[in-house]
């Protein structure tokens, strides 16, 4: 006696099967059937990760190994953004660093989600929060300005509270 219900198809073929593991994966370029914004993504990954690994390294080692900690406060980073090249530095790393980040979320959501309209709402409030975070983030690093009623102010009240 046959079933009644028919066997669901799969939204992508292969999605789960080990011949399909490293067909986007991370060694192989994406092939000429790819669309330029895949071949973007894919240059992007790998130029964005290497750039990063040496930004961070060199962020990690001046922010906490070559200075103290407790020295990094606010009139240390007020000296340090009197250099324009620091806010570049500064700039570059939120960016690749975000969308180095955001460009992974879309490929796990491309992975993982398999309805098409969960993906592109999953993907468009990834982007939303991305967008919103580097605002705030870039406009922080551009505008900043040493304030010194800022310090008086903030140090007293720390110094009220305190004692």
């Amino acid at each position: 006696m046959a079933s009644k219900t028919a066997a669901r198809p799969a939204l992508r073929p292969n999605a789960g099967s080990a011949a399909n593991v490293n067909s986007y994966g991370s060694t192989r370029r994406p092939g000429p059937s790819a669309s330029g914004w895949e071949t973007f993504s894919w240059y992007f990954f790998r130029v964005s990760g290497v750039a990063l690994v040496f930004l961070a390294l060199i962020h990690v080692f001046i922010m906490h190994v070559s200075n103290d900690v407790s020295q990094t406060v606010y009139d240390y980073v007020a000296n340090r953004y009197n250099n324009p090249f620091w806010r570049v530095y500064d700039l570059l790393l939120l960016t690749l660093a975000l969308f180095h980040g955001l460009n992974g979320l879309r490929i796990a959501s491309d992975d993982y989600i398999r309805s098409r309209g969960w993906r592109l709402a999953t993907q468009s409030v990834l982007f939303f929060i991305a967008i919103t975070f580097w605002l705030m983030g870039s406009m922080t690093i551009i505008t900043f300005q040493k304030n010194e009623n800022i310090v008086n102010t903030v140090g007293a009240l720390f110094h009220a509270l305190i004692h």
